[in-house]
């Protein structure tokens, strides 16, 4: 009688799951230090709530303007609290930065750590034959040609894109619903002035 062989214990799979689980310890350890630097602190409550309350304003100026006829003082209110609303996005993500270097350099340790263990070598297998610029991400430093093996970078870049995000929402550390992508440390041109 052969003994049992459990899926996890399997040298088929041990890469894969340590790149995964690695990458989950990551991003505990790089929410935690964002927790620790920005989110208990009350600057940047007081920023959320800032921005929450002035999207919240500029909504109902916005919905009650398109009721009404445009007046030129409605105008003038809703451009003061848009901008209002991106000065405020600026100054948290400035205030975010700071904890951004920190996780950054996480990354980087653990990236190394993890390429000088797994350097040449596939970890997964991917289900389907990827298009040529997939391939070049997702066969990096890997000698062969068989495109579907997946080496430890494609693999940790797609977890901890996918874990760190889903974490950030389950912990209630997604950005405020008024901190639009285009109002942050580089924020777009505003269309009225172009």
């Amino acid at each position: 009688m052969a003994t049992p062989q459990f899926l996890l214990s399997s040298s088929k799979y041990s890469d894969s799951l340590t790149v995964v689980g690695i990458s989950i310890c990551t991003a505990i350890i790089c929410e935690t230090i964002s927790w620790i630097l920005i989110y208990r602190t009350n600057s940047y409550k007081s920023l959320k709530s800032s921005i929450d309350k002035a999207s919240k304003k500029l909504e109902t100026m916005k919905t009650d303007t398109a009721k009404i006829t445009t007046k030129k003082s409605k105008t003038k209110k809703i451009d003061r609290v848009e901008s209002s609303l991106k000065e405020s996005s600026r100054d948290l993500s400035l205030f975010k930065f700071k904890s951004g270097a920190v996780v950054a350099l996480v990354l980087i340790v653990v990236f190394g750590l993890l390429n000088s263990l797994f350097e040449g070598k596939a970890v997964a297998k991917l289900p389907f034959q990827p298009i040529t610029l997939v391939m070049k991400m997702s066969h990096r430093g890997l000698s062969g040609t068989d495109s579907t093996d997946c080496s430890m970078a494609f693999l940790y870049f797609l977890c901890s894109i996918s874990i760190r995000t889903n974490l950030q929402k389950f912990l209630g550390f997604s950005p405020p619903r008024g901190s639009a992508p285009g109002a942050g440390f580089l924020p777009l041109p505003d269309p009225k002035t172009s």
